[in-house]
């Protein structure tokens, strides 16, 4: 009697201890579905956001192309012809030469800075050329602005390769950065360092009033933001060390 018993409690041990394992097996089972699912999920949305900014990225690189076009043909050719008609007035009354030369020089200026900036807003040109070219040629005309000195440095080989996607966002990053730098930041003084070795790096730093980053006001902030998800199509991250009166320094780099 006592064994049977002792056998039907250690047989209901048993079965109890094997439907707790098999309880424990489910679960486990449904906790890795649950992640499976969610790492899904959250690799799907990261390939949305990554189409959909690749789209608002494409549209915003059209919409520049079609201003760049715009200043090429319509203000360009106008400035051209202007240039022209002042020239033509200064051989008929050669008495007016000395007060029309500075006009002519204001206007070959503004023609050269015009050019300047329709070529940095084609993204077409970028792809065919350097972007260390671009981004040095970009601040050699920024140093135009009296207000504001522009440092270039670059450190490595020029001949590192890029794709198209990322000279051109790597490109509109720097005159993101720049913009910003313009905008808000108060400085005198912009350092912009480009190294390829052991990886790409692009780093610009301001001597300017800073910022907190988790306070700063929405038209910087979005700024930041859209310099943010650009990197992130290419798969570069976006390093921001700022304080409020000691300047901000953006890095740019390869993960």
């Amino acid at each position: 009697m006592l064994d049977n018993i002792a056998f039907g409690i250690v047989i209901s041990v048993l079965f109890i201890s094997l439907l707790v394992l098999f309880c424990v097996l489910l679960i486990k089972l449904y906790i890795n579905k649950i992640k499976n699912y969610t790492r899904l999920i959250y690799q799907k949305d990261l390939e949305y956001q990554k189409t959909l900014n690749s789209t608002i990225l494409e549209t915003q690189e059209q919409v520049l192309n079609n201003i760049s076009q715009d200043l090429h043909d319509d203000a360009g050719q106008q400035l051209t012809y202007i240039n022209f008609m002042v020239e033509n007035l200064k051989l008929d009354k050669p008495e007016l030469q000395d007060a029309l030369n500075p006009l002519s020089k204001s206007i070959v200026t503004l023609s050269n800075s015009i050019r300047s900036i329709s070529h940095s807003l084609n993204s077409q040109l970028l792809v065919q050329e350097s972007l260390f070219k671009a981004i040095e040629a970009e601040v050699q005309r920024l140093n135009t602005n009296i207000r504001i000195k522009f440092d270039f440095v670059f450190k490595g080989t020029r001949k590192k390769v890029f794709d198209s996607n990322e000279k051109i966002v790597i490109y509109r990053i720097f005159q993101e950065v720049i913009n910003n730098t313009l905008k808000h930041s108060e400085a005198t003084v912009v350092n912009v360092i480009l190294k390829t070795e052991p990886f790409f790096e692009m780093i610009i730093t301001d001597n300017g009033k800073g910022f907190d980053f988790n306070q700063s006001d929405e038209k910087s902030g979005m700024g930041l933001k859209n310099i943010i998800k650009r990197a992130e199509i290419i798969n570069f991250r976006v390093a921001i060390d700022t304080v409020p009166e000691k300047g901000t320094t953006i890095t740019v780099s390869e993960k």
